[in-house]
């Protein structure tokens, strides 16, 4: 059984997007922030989401809020 928390199995940039995404930024925001292309973006959060087992944004934000991810 793994007991390992859904956001550690997140690379250091899909961990980034993560927090860019339950702040409030979109995809447009977050890719002009890091200098990247919003193609590439948007799959780091497709595979974020994956990987946390989650299908929305919504989800994502409840699941940082309840882990103290975020303020």
């Amino acid at each position: 059984m793994c007991t390992e928390q859904p956001h550690r199995r997140l690379s250091e940039r899909e961990f980034q997007v993560c927090l860019m995404i339950v702040d409030g930024q979109r995809v447009k925001q977050i890719a002009a922030t890091l200098s990247l292309s919003v193609k590439t973006v948007s799959t780091h959060k497709t595979r974020l989401l994956l990987k946390m087992g989650m299908t929305n944004t919504a989800e994502l934000v409840r699941y940082a809020v309840a882990h103290h991810l975020v303020e």
